[in-house]
């Protein structure tokens, strides 16, 4: 069964999400993995899963937090990709 999910991307200072810049995704899946595999497919910047959510891309300073969409992500945001 597809699921959708909100993906955040950003940059990182000190281990922590900075938000200097960020980029959005929402994507259908059927799966938490499925997911992150189609942004980063997109993007360019492969990632290792860190904990539930978060994953960190090796040898860069950013982060992807994923989250299951509410529904209204796309609404809230002005400039959110759809995958």
């Amino acid at each position: 069964m597809k699921h959708q999910y909100f993906v955040e991307m950003t940059d990182t200072f000190g281990r922590e999400a900075n938000y200097s810049w960020v980029n959005r995704f929402l994507v259908t899946s059927t799966s938490e993995l499925g997911a992150i595999r189609k942004v980063t497919k997109h993007t360019g910047y492969h990632a290792r899963k860190v904990s539930d959510g978060q994953y960190r891309v090796p040898g860069a300073c950013m982060v992807y937090f994923l989250n299951d969409a509410q529904g209204n992500e796309a609404e809230q945001y002005l400039h959110v990709t759809t995958l």
